[in-house]
């Protein structure tokens, strides 16, 4: 297995993260405009509100991550990993787990109650790594709409 180094992601980085964002944002079906992603490349730099990581092999990054912290009614700090993606050809070779890992580091040393996701229920792959990693909970998630 090649060495993974998990970091934050750089102003450099831009490029390499904006492809595997859109291989994302193109897996889950969820059209995403340019503007969308440089706002959000801007809030990712300033860590600030939301947080991420890239893994990287070879001195290329590999995939990236994204989360953020909330508080909940019952509990103080949740933190909650939105987004993983990896580079197809970096899949099954530990960098999923190294990103996940890192953002439980992070939720850890913050104090976090619980760190959790969702994925889509045929997502196999992914949840083949996720149900060694955590506990599925039985709950599914909805969403109403409420933008125009």
């Amino acid at each position: 297995m090649t060495n993974i180094v998990v970091r934050e992601l750089r102003s450099s980085d831009r490029d390499a993260w904006e492809e595997l964002a859109r291989g994302y944002k193109e897996f889950y079906k969820t059209p995403t405009t340019d503007s969308e992603y440089d706002h959000v490349w801007l809030r990712l730099l300033e860590r600030q509100e939301i947080y991420s990581f890239c893994a990287e092999q070879n001195n290329q990054v590999v995939g990236i991550v994204h989360y953020l912290f909330h508080t909940s009614v019952w509990e103080p700090r949740w933190c909650y990993l939105q987004d993983l993606y990896t580079a197809k050809e970096a899949r099954g070779k530990g960098v999923a787990r190294s990103l996940i890992e890192a953002v439980a580091e992070h939720a850890i040393g913050t104090h976090c109650d619980r760190l959790y996701w969702t994925t889509q229920t045929g997502n196999d792959t992914a949840r083949t790594l996720y149900d060694k990693l955590a506990q599925f909970n039985g709950f599914i998630r909805y969403d109403y709409p409420v933008k125009g």
